[in-house]
This record gives structure tokens, sequence and C-alpha cells, in this order.
């Protein structure tokens, strides 16, 4: 009896290990991981070292000034105040482009966003700009500055009110993969960021450079 007993047990152990093996277990696959870009620091000292030259030969501030690499994602912190007497990034922030055609306050071309210097395009135009006078903002803060292109690739900016304010759409921390919302064209800051901006620029003595590229 005791041999049937253990045999009819061994059956049924072997009925289920069967059923078990024939079912479809299902094969979860690994989230592919992109990996976040990061700043070009290469380009960026670069670059920094020619807005130097810019700001000596042109009597602008050469303490810092402001560069924004729009080859960036814009869920990325691509708005540097860079400190000439330490030669590296002393602060960085989220900034917006312009939509072009797309949705206001979206962010369709937040990895390519398209330039223009013509009226209406609600795109950003890319070139070197002098900080102009701080005024009142119907946006953010209430603040703003405005801004005057210095090449033939923004010189419409007065023209077109291209305008540096903030924005309370904007988020004070990296919103990668998502992008950042789009406006009409003008580099827009968090509340916070343009806080901390506002007094470098307020306080300076000399015009202060803000220069957008690609």
């Amino acid at each position: 009896m005791k041999f049937i007993l253990c045999f009819l047990f061994s059956i049924s152990i072997f009925c289920c290990q069967k059923e078990n093996f024939n079912k479809t277990i299902p094969i979860i696959e690994d989230s592919v991981v992109v990996a976040k870009p990061k700043v070009a620091i290469s380009k960026t000292n670069q670059k920094a070292k020619e807005a130097l030259e810019f700001c000596k030969t042109n009597h602008f501030n050469t303490d810092f000034c402001i560069l924004i690499d729009m080859s960036l994602h814009s869920g990325l912190k691509r708005f540097f105040i860079y400190d000439f007497k330490k030669n590296e990034i002393s602060q960085q922030y989220l900034v917006g482009h312009g939509c072009g055609n797309s949705s206001w306050s979206e962010d369709y071309t937040k990895e390519n966003p398209s330039f223009s210097n013509e009226d209406n395009s609600h795109l950003s135009s890319l070139g070197k700009y002098k900080i102009g006078a701080r005024g009142y903002s119907n946006w953010g803060i209430h603040l703003k500055y405005l801004m005057h292109g210095l090449e033939e690739t923004n010189n419409n900016a007065l023209k077109r009110i291209i305008v540096f304010h903030s924005w309370e759409k904007m988020s004070d921390e990296e919103v990668y993969p998502n992008g950042s919302p789009e406006g009409w064209g003008c580099p827009t800051v968090s509340n916070n960021a343009f806080k901390a901006i506002d007094p470098l620029i307020k306080n300076s003595k000399k015009p202060v450079l803000m220069w957008i590229y690609n």
C-alpha cells in the first residue's frame, strides 16, 4: 500500500510539472535606457573664449556672460552664466525657445528647434545680444530685459519684441526626456532662475552679453 501511494504521488508531481512546462511564460524585455545628453564643456569653453574677446573689444562686462546652447535638448539646462574669471559655468538653467508653427507652450521641437529673424515667425534668433533696459513684463515675476540683436541673424529682436523674461510654466529642474514649454521666440527661464540672474544683470556697470548659438 505504501508503495502504491508513493507511486501515485510521483505521477501527480510529474503531471503538474508537465502542465507548467507546457504553459507559455511571458518574457519581460528590459527597458531601453537612453543616456542623458551632457553639456559639451570643450565647446562651451571655446564659445566663452570667443565671447570674452568680443566683450573686451566692445566694452562689455568681462566678469561674466550668458551663453545659451540651443543644440542641447530643451529639457536640459542649456542656459549658462559663464564666469570669465574662473573659466567655468557658474550657474545653469533651463531655457525655452520659439515654437514656430507648432503649438504654443508645448514641447514639439524640443530636440530640433528652427530659428528665424523674421517678424511673426514665432522662432528664436541666433546670435549675440546686448542685454538692454530692465522693465515691466506681463509674464513670470513681471520683469524683463530688452535684447538688442547685434548680428544679421537677430537684428530684428526689438522690433519683434524678443525679450528676456521668466515664465511660470518653466521648471527649475531638468525635465528630460520631456522638453521645456515653447513660446514665441523669447529666451524664457523659470521664476526662480530669473530672480537669481536679475541681480547680476541689474548691478552690472557695463552691458552684458547674451550669446544664443546652435
